[in-house]
């Protein structure tokens, strides 16, 4: 049974996501199965810090960009999400050239509070970076 109520393909999502920061970053949303997020992220110049390997931020926002949006994802029309915490464990390098993918799943889904972990990954498979975001439910339209 899928967590989704609202319409949840890969085509839908990117197309939401195109303008923002998520778009400006080249996160895409490659799969959605029925209870998780797949994405990927080309790590280019622009996503570096100045040792030449991926910014921890740009790590975060891919983790809250896949939260928040699994997270609206399972609410009803009338009700959105907003990223209240979210914390990143950095756990292995990623240099420029390569492509992450992040797996976002859920560890808590509430009426008010939802609790999301993406897993990021390198080319290689090796955990790069782990993160949890909390959101808080309220009432209003995305």
């Amino acid at each position: 049974m899928s967590l989704w109520k609202r319409i949840a393909t890969p085509e839908a999502v990117n197309a939401r996501i195109a303008g923002t920061a998520a778009g400006v970053f080249g996160i895409r949303i490659t799969e959605v199965r029925p209870d998780s997020l797949l994405a990927e992220m080309p790590v280019e110049a622009h996503h570096l810090q100045p040792f030449g390997l991926l910014h921890g931020g740009v790590s975060v926002v891919l983790s809250e960009t896949l939260g928040s949006l699994a997270c609206v994802l399972t609410l009803p029309e009338g009700l959105r999400a907003v990223g209240i915490e979210i914390n990143a464990n950095h756990l292995a390098a990623v240099t420029g050239g390569q492509v992450v993918t992040a797996e976002c799943r859920p560890f808590h889904v509430g009426r008010r509070t939802q609790v999301w972990q993406t897993e990021i990954r390198r080319a290689d498979g090796r955990l790069a970076c782990v993160s949890r975001l909390t959101c808080a439910v309220v009432e209003g339209e995305v």
